[in-house]
């Protein structure tokens, strides 16, 4: 393991990523949580899913308690190189062609103007054949 200081980059702990040996990489520090996977409450497959990242937003989600954040101290290992971290790809929606209300309208009067008569006459022969078969 390394001394206290020691500069990781992601790469390096990323290759810390099984129950056997297990990195995880939170508020720009890096820990070796291996030794904790077991008693760790919420189960160790929480803990290595979060392995190869910044598990910062994770850690955070879940509230923890100050005596978690107290016991975090045992398990550090080092620094980490903020700079070989991925940055997050704000999410931009694709572009959608700008809704017309008024083509809108004038479609459905167009469809009306065909179907209105179309359903009279349609309604006048239903009325037609079936008076002349009673």
């Amino acid at each position: 393991m390394g001394s206290d200081g020691k500069i990781f980059t992601l790469a390096e702990v990323s290759e810390h990523n099984t129950s056997k040996d297990c990195w995880l990489i939170m508020h720009g520090k890096v820990y070796d949580v291996t030794k904790f996977l077991d008693d760790h409450p919420g189960g160790d497959e929480v803990l290595i899913s979060a392995t190869g990242k910044d598990a910062t937003d994770d850690f955070e989600d879940v509230g923890h308690s100050s005596s978690a954040r107290a016991m975090m101290d045992e398990f550090y290992v080092g620094e980490m190189d903020t700079s070989t971290i991925p940055v997050k790809q704000k999410y931009t929606p694709p572009s959608q062609p700008h809704y017309n209300q008024d083509k809108t309208s004038e479609f459905i009067i167009k469809l009306l103007q065909f179907l209105v008569p179309l359903a009279i006459l349609g309604l006048a022969f239903g009325l037609r054949f079936y008076t002349k078969a009673t």
